[in-house]
């Protein structure tokens, strides 16, 4: 919690309150912000240091559910800062969500630097994926970026990214896989059948049976079990 910095959080500050040398360079207007953390002491201190950044209102949700009853009541904001261990749900789908109803950027301030937690994030349309434990200049420095239209990943899980959606093999030859495979993949590793898959992805069974044999292809393997096993050492799926 310390990392971003503990001190009272701005909720609802107009927008004149701030004096122009808290407005962040090089952009010159204040921004709007929803700040989704079921810890309170996280949320104030994330506010507090989105108000130093120029933050003219930042609204507050603990879980999913409260999220969505902010997102629709306020629309999209500027931006949105979010865990994904909510209590209440899916930190991924809530990012999914935002995004589907016209959000600009998603900020995701995590505990975990699992891999699949960080592909997932980027894959759900985050721009930015920052650990709990980052000091105030990397969180700073994070949504600075995506606030400019960039993206950013926290410097301990970017050698993450950059190994892509990458398998080895049973030659130890890496394969990419598409984002479409990697879903089938993770459908496999939760018990799915093909039926089950195919309805969870709006697609036919037929449809997913070609994707399986295409991984199956790419892994040198038939065998379902072995193709979850190598993906999941990979840190591709959970």
């Amino acid at each position: 919690m310390a990392a971003v910095g503990l001190s009272q959080a701005v909720r609802s500050t107009p927008a004149g309150a701030l004096p122009a040398s808290m407005v962040p360079h090089p952009r010159e207007e204040l921004f709007s912000v929803l700040v989704v953390d079921d810890h309170p002491l996280l949320r104030e201190a994330i506010a507090a240091r989105l108000a130093q950044m120029g933050a003219g209102t930042v609204h507050e949700a603990a879980t999913v559910a409260e999220a969505r009853a902010r997102a629709t009541a306020t629309g999209p904001c500027d931006l949105a800062i979010l865990d994904l261990g909510l209590p209440d749900g899916s930190g991924i789908e809530l990012v999914t969500e935002l995004r589907n109803h016209g959000w600009p950027r998603i900020v995701v301030l995590a505990s975990s630097d699992d891999p699949y937690a960080v592909r997932s994030a980027f894959q759900a349309g985050a721009q930015a994926y920052l650990l709990k434990s980052a000091s105030p200049m990397v969180v700073t420095d994070g949504v600075r970026r995506v606030l400019d239209g960039g993206v950013y990943a926290d410097p301990s899980v970017a050698p993450v990214l950059a190994t892509g959606t990458r398998v080895p093999g049973t030659d130890n030859t890496p394969r990419e896989l598409s984002a479409r495979e990697v879903e089938v993949l993770q459908l496999v590793a939760d018990g799915q059948s093909n039926k089950e898959i195919g309805e969870e992805l709006s697609l036919s069974a037929l449809t997913v049976k070609s994707h399986l044999s295409r991984i199956g292809r790419k892994l040198g393997t038939g065998d379902r079990a072995q193709m979850v096993a190598l993906a999941m050492r990979a840190g591709v799926i959970r």
